[in-house]
Order: structure tokens, then sequence, then C-alpha cells
């Protein structure tokens, strides 16, 4: 294939995103064996928690137990999301390798979303990032509604790029590009991210796309041929789309790295162990895998072994 990467990272944000969307509790022990099963699998960076408030985010309130419990491996990147100073000081508490924080491309959902401007979130920021950098802890950044805003419709690319680039200058080692409404096509993902690496070299860009109808897939490939070379994703498919009722979140862990096998382009991940750690999840949450290749995997087994 032309223009693909030979091999590409994976940022496994299921115990994080994915869980904060469901509505199904789940214990911290059963996270954390989440978490272990997708670093055994060799997934090599996970978002492991939020810290943000409980009152908000009912799902992210064990956090800091499953930061304390997890049995780590030296080779995985354990990251929280911090949006707040108190976040990044509870983050560094119980030592998370990495935090991660975000801005909106779209200026309605950042008032909505948070009760400030795009300029007045990324403010908010400064602190975390000075204090990031004494302890040498790395950031790496999100901005959401790249692609689509439920309250504006279309977003600009260059709109898209001036926050990407503001949050690249800010410290952040790498800016995830999200599609948090799942309504891009390929045409549009490669504008826009045309758009933003004329500002953020493309080696420090990544996507993350939601599935909410049915593109993250193509969208994935599109970015690929755009020279991007990591992918955000969560196992099993968690996390609904809160702007769309029904409708799936991100795109899977499980169909990603089939893809991406098929495209020999290599990943680390053992396709086999992550299809259990879905599966796995799947069960504590009552619900049916999201990725159609796990469903597809399963349809063949009598049993999980």
């Amino acid at each position: 294939m032309h223009n693909l990467p030979s091999s590409v990272k994976i940022v496994e944000v299921g115990p994080r995103d994915g869980l904060q969307n469901e509505t199904t509790p789940v214990s911290a022990a059963d996270k954390v064996a989440l978490i272990e099963m997708l670093s055994d699998a060799g997934l090599t960076y996970i978002e492991s928690g939020s810290f943000v408030s409980p009152k908000w985010v009912p799902q992210m309130a064990t956090s800091a137990e499953i930061f304390s419990t997890l049995h780590r491996d030296k080779n995985v990147t354990y990251a929280a999301l911090t949006p707040n100073m108190r976040g990044f000081e509870a983050a560094m508490s119980v030592n998370a390798d990495e935090v991660a924080i975000f801005g909106a491309a779209s200026e309605s959902f950042s008032q909505k979303n948070i009760n400030c401007s795009i300029e007045e979130s990324l403010e908010r920021f400064i602190p975390i990032m000075q204090a990031a950098k004494s302890a040498n802890i790395k950031v790496r950044g999100y901005v959401s509604c790249v692609l689509g805003c439920p309250y504006e419709g279309n977003i600009a690319p260059d709109q898209v790029a001036k926050v990407a680039e503001k949050l690249f200058i800010m410290g952040c080692y790498e800016v995830s590009l999200g599609d948090t409404i799942g309504v891009g096509t390929p045409a549009k993902v490669q504008n826009m991210i045309k758009a933003v690496a004329t500002r953020v070299p493309i080696d420090k860009l990544a996507v993350h796309f939601h599935d909410t109808y049915g593109q993250a897939l193509t969208n994935i490939y599109a970015a690929l041929q755009m020279g991007v070379k990591v992918i955000d994703s969560a196992i099993a498919g968690l996390g609904g789309c809160p702007y769309a009722k029904g409708a799936s979140g991100n795109v899977a862990t499980e169909d990603v790295v089939y893809m991406l096998n098929g495209l020999d382009i290599k990943t680390s991940v053992d396709f086999e162990k992550l299809l259990k750690a879905g599966w796995y999840i799947s069960e504590k949450l009552s619900k049916t895998p999201i990725s159609k290749v796990s469903t597809a995997y399963l349809a063949q087994q009598t049993h999980i072994t």
C-alpha cells in the first residue's frame, strides 16, 4: 500500500473515555483487571482514569484506587485525564505516568460543556503545563469537535488548526484530533489534517474517531494516508455518543487492529488477547461488544476460553 506507515501506536482510551460514558457501574477491581489484560495484550499506552468530580462523572470516582492498585508494566504508559489543577495534583499523588488536557474546536461546545470560551479553557491549563514541566511529566492534548459540533454543525479546518497549535505551543507533546460526534468522512478528515499540519508537525498528531455514523475505520485509513501514526481507540467500542441516542461511541480497538493487521502495519498487539479483554469488559457491562470483528469471532466460539 502506498503512503501508509509501517507501524502505528495505539492509544487505548477504553478504561477512561469509553467507560465514562457507560451507565453500568464497573468496580475498581474490574477496571484494574481490564487494564492489566490490555497491557498483557501488548498495548503500550492506556488511558486508565480521569481525575474529575465524581458528581459529574461517577464512573471515574475510582481512578485513584485504580492507579494505586495496578500492577504496572514498565513498558506501558498509564495516563490520566486532568481537566484542572486539582485533578493534576490528584493524578500526581497516585503516580500517573502522563496526563492529558482538552480543548474544543467549537466555541458553542466549549461554552455548553465547560461554560467558558476556547481561549479561557486553554488559559486554565497554563498552571498544569507549568507544574507538569517542573515534575518532568508529559502532557497530551485533545481537541474535540474537529469535524463537527452538535450545536454549530461543520467546523472550519483552520479553527481546528488554531486550537491544536495553541496546545502544541503550550507544551503538549502530541495533539489528538477528536471527531466527538462521529460525523466526519475521509475527504473532510484529510482536509482537516492538511490544515492542522501547517501549524503542528504531522508526527505530533493523533486521531480519535467515534463511529457514530460508521465512518471511523475509513477515516482512520484516510488519516494514515496523510502520515498520521497514532490512533486512539477503545476496547469493545466502549462509550456511547452522548449527543446521538443509541449511537456507538469510540472506534473499537479490535476493529482497528484487525484492519492494521490486514494492511501489514505493525502494532505490537496480540489480537487473541485483545479479543479476550473486550469480551471480559463486555460481560461485566452485560452488553454485546460494539466491535464488529469481536462479534464475528465470538460467533465462532462455543465458549470463551
